[in-house]
């Protein structure tokens, strides 16, 4: 075909704004070179470009003109319609669906052609043709309900349970999932609205009054509240107060724990997924209530994107207010059978941001973002518990104080990407001199709907749950297990003042005839500790908190930094980064170490303490690559060969005169390797997710008693710590939260 420039005045406009759009580029574009040589070339750029469009539509256009103008009708037809269907809401990345859709529209085509031509097409070539489009799909659906695979199955083997250390049952402590000695009660409470939940109309045993929740959530409107109040049957005005009780049958006070799920589909209910919780707590001597806020969650008319959290937080208070009215009420059956002073709030997801809210919106005179709206609340929150929680729904930022907190994250929950809950125990303060505590526990291999057991397996929503890796996911059954020990042993002590659990917190090999085989990383302080370097307060390397310094030698990496989550989202934590290479074997001419140093005038006083405290996480090991000096073989093989080392090293004290104390990390137990996750079935889906994994940190209290050589030293007059890398030749470790605790309840560890 004779191609030739377009003749039209209006095309040669085109061409020329083209050029002046890229000389314009060119010209601000800065590279050193002088701009206007730039401009030129960006011009240049410019015009090719346009001349070689030009020449492949020209061609297009050609091959377009063969085709039948009915046939050119529905190709576009199809288009059309599968942007429209994506653009409704099927929500399949686009990678998969237009490839899928466009490759069965083709096939479907030659599948047409090969029927009507069967009799002058050889029989392999029709029938080919024909069953295509058939095969393409099986292959799609078999794609689709595969569950993907574990490619860090022999990387992260479940690890053994440090066999050194006690066990909690030993000691006469039952496994806190068991079922306790109390016989339960199962009933609901409703406003009696709800026109598509009978349990919550007719099927109550104790009705309720609604509540106004306008000036909480003003963004009930428009489409949202249309489609809502008439599905419901009530509107923003008249929420009703809703929920599942798990009562147990004796002579109460009994402690009070509210259970709130997160966002979900608003007619696939969620209230119903926390009866094992809600039973095991029961039976445990503590009444447990699933509230139903599925009113305000997710739907096809619209999500409220965060805006609502205030409401849900509320409407746990309102549920309390509800049942304080119970509890002083001499005519009502629970009349003085409920403890207003040992309450627990356990949250979902969204819950579990709710839950925060709401111990603090506890203790406040007025709602902080539309003082008309009074508070008047104070009910004694003992414990929040939020499990997979978000940490950014509402616009103000949750700081807790004098309240008790446990977090729960699966490492491979596909919806809360990162460990959020950490963000809210690291904001949490105790300032009153009680006896509280803080507990975080991150759990391989789960995600985020099992915790809930009516949400399954899948963190999405069809279609593109099908797209998800599930394959290494633990089953739902061990996982709610797991929330059930680390809730229940929570409960007995933020609840009951059972502090027996608590050592679990620190070290789970505590509880490891309870526990099922899988990393566990688990975040523990109490009022009791007493932290010496934490990261937060400049950005000198080398001066410590009060006036302590920081000395290193033979590291290879140093530096502090602000962790960051896998999706590049900050942690709000400040850590050391520490790395060392010896090559293949650790060298004892040029050991690394890490030294906190306190004055002689100042020295740190260890005398009363029973633990040292520290809190670690693998690190990054390839970055030490820039440090190699590579082979032959090594360059010619561009992968680094070496694996993920097994971190190890010791702790040393040193006193005034010189005499130090020792003790191994793996005594008390192992740093866990990174660990990886693969959360799609393929690697460019995840781009929303981010990295493979990022740096969890987990708390280790190392006893005293333990140390090798702790009975020479001089506990009043200690001016060194020191981490000292000469166990493995190479790695990187991450630390933070270096500490002690006094009169601990875990002072014997091993």
């Amino acid at each position: 075909m004779k191609y030739t420039l377009p003749s039209h005045s209006v095309l040669y406009a085109f061409l020329i704004i083209t050029l002046l759009i890229f000389g314009t580029f060119g010209f601000l574009y800065e590279t050193g070179l002088p701009p206007w040589l730039m401009a030129l070339m960006a011009m240049l750029l410019g015009g090719l470009v346009f001349v070689a469009a030009q020449f492949i539509i020209q061609i297009l256009a050609k091959w377009v003109n063969r085709i039948p103008r009915s046939l050119s009708a529905l190709l576009l037809a199809m288009l059309f319609s599968l942007w429209f269907a994506k653009w409704m809401g099927f929500r399949m990345p686009d990678q998969i669906f237009y490839p899928a859709g466009i490759g069965l529209a083709v096939l479907a085509l030659f599948a047409v052609f090969s029927l009507k031509n069967r009799d002058r097409l050889h029989w392999s070539v029709s029938t080919l043709g024909i069953i295509s489009p058939f095969i393409l799909l099986a292959v799609l659906i078999g794609w689709f309900a595969d569950e993907g695979q574990d490619p860090y199955a022999e990387d992260l083997r479940p690890p053994k349970f440090q066999e050194k250390t006690r066990l909690l049952s030993s000691e006469g402590l039952s496994n806190p999932a068991a079922p306790g000695k109390y016989s339960l009660e199962s009933f609901t409470y409703g406003s009696g609205q709800d026109k598509h939940r009978p349990e919550f109309k007719e099927g109550v045993k104790f009705t309720t009054s609604s509540v106004d929740a306008s000036l909480l959530l003003p963004e009930w409107k428009g489409k949202k509240k249309k489609w809502r109040e008439r599905y419901w049957g009530f509107g923003v005005k008249n929420f009703p107060l809703n929920g599942r009780v798990y009562l147990p049958e004796g002579n109460g006070p009994f402690p009070l724990a509210l259970v709130v799920h997160g966002n979900h589909s608003m007619i696939d209910y969620s209230d119903e997924g926390y009866s094992y919780l809600g039973e095991l707590l029961a039976s445990r001597g503590i009444i447990a209530v699933s509230v139903d806020e599925n009113f305000i969650n997710g739907h096809w008319s619209g999500d409220f994107q965060g805006r609502e959290m205030p409401a849900r937080a509320w409407l746990l208070l309102k549920h309390l207010e509800l049942w304080n009215s119970w509890n002083q009420d001499s005519e009502h059956q629970l009349f003085e059978q409920i403890d207003m002073d040992h309450i627990m709030l356990v949250g979902h997801s969204r819950g579990g941001e709710a839950v925060s809210i709401a111990a603090a919106f506890n203790n406040l005179p007025y709602f902080p973002d539309n003082a008309r709206q009074e508070f008047d609340f104070h009910f004694g929150i003992k414990g929040v518990v939020s499990i997979a929680p978000t940490d950014y729904r509402y616009q103000r930022q949750i700081q807790l104080e004098n309240v008790n907190y446990l977090s729960l994250q699966g490492a491979y929950d596909a919806d809360e990407v990162s460990f959020w809950g950490m963000r809210n125990y690291r904001r949490l303060q105790f300032t009153d001199g009680q006896d509280w505590f803080k507990a975080g526990v991150y759990i391989h291999r789960a995600n985020h709907g099992q915790f809930n057991s009516t949400w399954g397996r899948a963190d999405f929503g069809p279609p593109s749950k099908w797209t998800l890796n599930t394959y290494p996911l633990i089953p739902g059954e061990e996982q709610r297990e797991v929330a059930k020990i680390f809730i229940s042993a929570f409960a007995e002590a933020a609840l009951k003042n059972n502090a027996a659990y608590l050592p679990l917190f620190e070290n789970v090999s505590f509880g490891r005839d309870w526990l099922p085989s899988n990393y566990y990383l688990t975040h523990f302080q109490d009022y009791r500790d007493s932290l010496i370097q934490d990261y937060e307060e400049d950005i000198n390397l080398v001066s410590g908190r009060d006036g302590n310094q920081i000395q290193a030698e033979n590291l290879k990496i140093w530096h502090e930094e602000k962790l960051s989550s896998r999706t590049r989202m900050s942690q709000e934590n400040n850590v050391a980064v520490l790395g060392w290479d010896y090559g293949t074997h650790v060298r004892s001419d040029s050991i690394a170490s890490y030294s906190l140093l306190f004055p002689k005038e100042k020295p740190l006083n260890l005398d009363s303490a029973d633990q040292v405290l520290i809190a670690l996480g693998a690190g990054n090991y390839k970055t030490l690559d820039k440090f190699r000096k590579k082979s032959k073989a090594d360059k010619k093989d561009k992968e680094d060969k070496r694996e993920e080392p097994v971190l190890d090293f010791h702790l040393d004290l040193e006193d005034q005169s010189g005499r130090q104390a020792r003790i191994k990390i793996s005594e008390v137990k192992a740093i866990a390797p990174p660990l990886k996750v693969k959360f799609m079935k393929l690697k460019s889906l995840a781009t929303r997710i981010g990295k493979p994994w990022e740096v969890q940190l987990e708390s280790f209290a190392l006893p005293l008693s333990a140390f090798e050589g702790v009975e020479q030293l001089d506990l009043q007059q200690i001016t060194k710590i020191q981490l000292t890398f000469d166990v493995c030749p190479y790695g990187v470790v991450v630390v933070d939260e270096i500490g002690f605790s006094r009169g601990d309840f875990s002072s014997s560890n091993i």
